[in-house]
């Protein structure tokens, strides 16, 4: 079993960007049931990423927690949907 659960976020608002406290993700594009295929990424050493099927573009701030965003709204939890 995995010790820790890769966060998901979104782009439902249509922000230009996201600034997310965790550097491997999933982007899932919108709320389900419009969302997209979750699609890992991982920002490596680099500060942000776009995600490569719906273009949001994402800044990680190391000041925010793994699962935390700005805007808040764009984080995703599979048991609150």
């Amino acid at each position: 079993m995995a010790d820790h659960v890769i966060p998901h976020f979104h782009n439902a608002g249509g922000v230009s960007s996201i600034r997310i406290g965790a550097r491997e993700f999933q982007c899932i594009g919108a709320l389900p049931p419009f969302d997209h295929p979750h699609v890992y990424l991982d920002m490596g050493d680099e500060d942000e990423i776009v995600c490569p099927y719906c273009s949001t573009h994402y800044k990680h701030d190391p000041s925010l927690k793994p699962a935390e965003a700005v805007p808040a709204e764009s984080a995703w939890r599979a048991d609150a949907a």
